[in-house]
């Protein structure tokens, strides 16, 4: 079998993947996804030392009835968009050599083991939720999952990748728009929601925002080093 048919098949094992996740995680209950919301919980406990316990069809109620870990806290959609990313990368970087069946199982554990951390953040700022005048609770809220989502896809980017010029930084970028922004227009959800095109502009704008200084940054690095050699 030809370098580039097994290149396919990879590529197309992977979307197919993150699809039937996708899919499972649409009609998913509470029940079906402890295998996520278990070990988050416990994770969001020790840090917020709150304690909760599993009620099924509902999720983790904590013990003072004010905050539920409900399925849409699972994290599933960032599972997907972590999987996918480290799925593309290795693929794209690899692309001129044979790979491993095995980077597929080990990116579906790093992207399961950083759901798991950036959710358990995630879930511990909506437990101390900030307060911002000139925004609405809806905003805040949208502001805060967008920065802890994308900000932990770009520190995995950043962790696993061996080499980063600012460039590349524009990989994890195109990821996160297609899984927040892509899919929800291609099911045609701006014609649904009222508040889509407000989404929209937080999602467009904050990722900018906050990979601007890392670029800059990695700018100034590679400026140095090429100085250094320049000069020795």
């Amino acid at each position: 079998m030809s370098r580039r048919t097994i290149w396919g098949a990879q590529f197309s094992v992977v979307l197919l993947c993150a699809l039937a996740l996708k899919f499972y995680y649409s009609t998913a209950t509470p029940d079906e996804l402890r295998w996520i919301l278990a070990p988050t919980t416990v994770l969001v406990s020790l840090l917020s030392g709150k304690s909760f316990e599993f009620e099924s069809l509902t999720g983790y109620m904590s013990s003072d009835h004010t905050f539920v870990i409900a399925a849409p806290c699972a994290g599933v959609n960032f599972l997907i968009t972590s999987f996918v990313m480290l799925c593309l990368v290795r693929l794209w970087r690899d692309r001129l050599q044979s790979v491993s069946w095995r980077f597929i199982p080990i990116a579906a554990l790093l992207a399961y083991a950083s759901t798991l951390v950036a959710n358990t953040m995630r879930i511990w700022i909506a437990l101390h939720p900030l307060r911002v005048s000139w925004l609405t609770a809806n905003q805040v809220h949208r502001l805060e999952g967008i920065v802890v989502y994308f900000g932990f896809l770009l520190l995995l980017f950043m962790l696993t990748e061996r080499s980063i010029s600012p460039k590349r930084f524009v990989f994890p970028l195109l990821i996160y728009y297609a899984a927040t922004l892509g899919i929800p227009l291609v099911n045609g959800h701006w014609q649904q929601s009222a508040t889509f095109w407000e989404h929209f502009a937080f999602v467009l704008g904050l990722p900018l925002i906050l990979m601007f200084p890392l670029a800059v940054f990695k700018s100034h690095r590679i400026v140095r080093i090429c100085k250094i050699y320049s000069i020795s």
